[in-house]
């Protein structure tokens, strides 16, 4: 080519090529790759260390130019003809290699996918930002692209290029501030973070990526390319049939699980099961129960285990802790396969202050507000999402939608929804900024849960949500379209509050709080509500379920089988954690797993499977379900016995025919002759008494009782019963 050596930097000043060696250049392909000069094509990379390069014809392998060095810093150039096809040959000290030149490759991202982030409206951000492993011009590599818009330079950094912050300067596409670069050979398994430096010129800690789709196992930070293939699902005919579980009408029936917990292998250095170990496991446990779904404590990537996932930094990405994306992704389709649905927690509401994560992520306050008094959590020292921007929004809502529709996941449950919706929730006076009104609601919060939750009901109709919402904060659970914020369901954090207050009192005083185990249907309808005892309810002091209850050993397993009875008889879907269907004695602790050596114990083994047959029952019985969401399918019996401290809750199906008794006697005080107003006339057989011997009970109970029209509890016909100790009861009515 007739270039001379010196054209090789035409249009470039010494001061913008020195800049581009110490990693302050914002525009390296302004510098790099190829440039049309009169006709050729002016080839310049930047390659620190290499000791010669030359320019190789794609098409042919020949090499077409050697190039020289521009700069001591390690700028190289060469004229090739113009339009060709090439690749680099760099000469390092100890060898050789031969790739693509990233800066080669035209813009990567289209026009429509910066506007739709932008707006906060590009749902699909786990196959645009972040890594992508693809082929550009034929090429396979990885195409990088991170939202940072306030950064001077952006940088791919890794194992490649030997984490050096200076060798893959990014591109900035100005309108959206997004930066973006294809690094070629680059594939699935390589770790990566980004480099940034900040408007004001400083190179800040490098920072894992806000949309990576897998991590590295904790301690360590970087991000992971995952591979690009679609998972093998075969759950196709277990998502069609999902769709009937947004309506409520039929069982739901949760067990809350923290992986890591669960079960560990003491002979391993107590290590945490991986998931295709826990879908050998939890699975076919989960199956045997009845449970109809699992709920996962966060599993998104997360720096400190002790948080059990409640402050996550990679919303989209699965923990390293047990294994790869893919694995996780079998773990959902063997529970599929096992007709058990997937909760996942999921927290919008906050995230840590890792300087490698998401805080001041290009040098300002992007993800989180500016101000303290809006932006930081003092509770959990935790930075707060910033709504007011689209982009976080957006940000967020994506995450829930590729858990959803990339994962398959059936639910999920919406964690600190209460934080979210007020602006001086856990703040003082003069530490909180109204919002434009002069009021305390989150107005921005409103309304992205009520986008949120629009888009998962038109985009994914198998899937629902629940949140986790402990005020009265009205509709929470009515559609958006009639003014709610769109929930399907609502933990109902009052009633598990009222009635553990109630089991945890001696029997004899309970008669003076009768009030507490019936108020919950006061408002029971107001909401459609999820029935939680979570793992908040077992840690951090507050003991075990078994351990809240009084009397000796025996009196505490019988008040925790007679309060289960109570809770799969009231109306509202039932969610129970980990340890509690065996009645672990001492609380959880989240480095230990559950004592899975209680089962040697009959009564404990016992409890285990009363948890069983409650489910199975509970799925049986239409009558035990209707209730749950229409006040017509329950009725108090029995709601002011207070000085027995009885309570009797009439189950009713949808049709009228089907009809289930629930008794409860929660004082240890046998009651033989106890006469029951019921509905209708005939036999009522007991198919499930909490005091049965195959549960750890005394075995007293009944075996069906013939009415008499003899008037009780405003009924004409009534039955004599016995009731047990500590126990509840439940009878269904035969016509004969």
């Amino acid at each position: 080519m007739n270039i001379e050596r010196s054209e090789l930097t035409t249009g470039l000043d010494r001061e913008a090529l020195t800049a581009l060696v110490e990693g302050r250049h914002g525009d390296p392909f302004s510098i790099l790759g190829p440039h049309p000069v009169q006709g050729a094509s002016i080839i310049r990379a930047f390659l620190p260390g290499a000791e010669g390069v030359e320019i190789l014809n794609r098409d042919t392998g020949h090499v077409d130019a050697k190039m020289h060095a521009i700069h001591p810093g390690g700028i190289f150039a060469a004229a090739v003809e113009s339009g060709s096809r090439y690749r680099l040959r760099i000469q390092w000290p100890d060898a050789v290699q031969e790739t693509e030149d990233p800066y080669s490759f035209d813009l990567l991202l289209g026009d429509l996918d910066l506007h739709l982030i932008g707006q906060g409206t590009h749902y699909d951000l786990g196959r645009t930002l972040g890594a992508r492993a693809m082929e550009v011009d034929g090429v396979s590599g990885v195409r990088f692209s991170v939202w940072a818009p306030n950064a001077r330079r952006v940088s791919v950094v890794g194992d490649f290029n030997a984490w050096d912050g200076r060798r893959n300067p990014m591109r900035l596409r100005q309108a959206s501030g997004v930066w973006e670069l294809f690094v070629p050979r680059l594939g699935p398994g390589d770790r990566y973070k980004f480099e940034i430096v900040d408007r004001n010129g400083t190179v800040l800690p490098q920072k894992a990526d806000p949309v990576a789709r897998a991590s590295e196992a904790a301690p360590a930070t970087a991000s992971i390319v995952a591979s690009s293939q679609p998972f093998r699902w075969t759950d196709d005919e277990w998502m069609r049939g999902s769709t009937e579980l947004r309506s409520g009408e039929g069982p739901i029936s949760v067990y809350e699980v923290h992986l890591g917990s669960w079960l560990r292998i003491a002979e391993e250095n107590n290590r945490s099961l991986d998931w295709v170990e826990l879908s050998q496991r939890l699975v076919p446990y989960a199956q045997k129960l009845g449970f109809t779904h699992i709920e996962l404590l966060p599993i998104m990537e997360h720096p400190f285990g002790g948080s059990w996932g409640y402050q996550p930094l990679g919303l989209f990405a699965p923990t390293g802790r047990y294994g790869t994306p893919e694995d996780f992704a079998y773990f959902i389709d063997r529970c599929h396969a096992a007709g058990i649905g997937v909760i996942l927690d999921w927290v919008p509401a906050h995230f840590p202050t890792d300087v490698w994560g998401l805080a001041r992520f290009d040098g300002t306050a992007l993800y989180e507000h500016e101000d303290p008094r809006e932006g930081f959590h003092k509770d959990w020292n935790t930075l707060i999402y910033n709504l007011g921007r689209n982009e976080v929004k957006g940000f967020l809502i994506a995450s829930a939608l590729e858990w959803l529709e990339h994962f398959h996941i059936d639910a999920l449950r919406v964690d600190a929804v209460a934080s979210m919706l007020y602006r001086d929730y856990s703040r003082d006076a003069g530490e909180w900024i109204p919002n434009q009104y002069g009021g305390r609601e989150n107005l921005e919060s409103v309304e992205f849960f009520k986008h949120l939750n629009s888009i998962i009901h038109q985009r994914c109709p198998h899937a629902f949500t629940v949140a986790e919402e402990s005020t009265a904060w009205p509709g929470v659970t009515k559609p958006v379209e009639e003014g709610g914020l769109g929930f399907d369901f609502k933990w109902n954090m009052g009633w598990m509050h009222d009635t553990l207050h109630y089991m945890e009192k001696e029997p004899l005083f309970r008669q003076y709080h009768h009030g507490m185990m019936t108020f919950g249907m006061v408002y029971a309808y107001s909401e459609r509500f999820m029935l939680p005892l979570s793992h908040d309810e077992v840690v951090h002091g507050k003991g075990s379920l078994v351990g809240k209850m009084p009397g000796d050993h025996w009196q505490k397993m019988a008040n925790l089988r007679a309060y289960f009875g109570f809770m799969w008889a009231h109306p509202g879907k039932k969610l129970m954690f980990m340890g509690g269907e065996i009645g672990q004695i001492t609380e959880w602790n989240h480095d230990g797993s559950v004592h899975w050596d209680l089962l040697d114990r009959p009564d404990h083994a016992g409890l285990q499977r009363l948890i069983s047959d409650l489910n199975r029952l509970y799925a049986a019985e239409p009558a035990l379900q209707y209730g749950d969401l229409h006040p017509e399918g329950f009725e108090w019996v029995i709601g002011d016995d207070a000085a027995n401290s009885v309570f009797g809750m009439l189950r009713k199906s949808a049709d009228g025919n089907g009809l289930v008794l629930a008794i409860s006697n929660l004082t240890p005080v046998p009651r033989p002759g106890y006469r029951v107003g019921i509905p209708k006339a005939g036999c009522w057989r007991e198919i499930l008494n909490t005091d049965a011997g195959v549960y750890g009970g005394s075995n007293l109970g009944n075996v069906e009782a013939w009415s008499e029209a003899q008037p009780a509890h405003g009924h004409e016909q009534s039955i004599l019963l016995t009731l047990p100790p500590l126990a509840t009861i439940y009878l269904r009515f035969d016509a004969e």
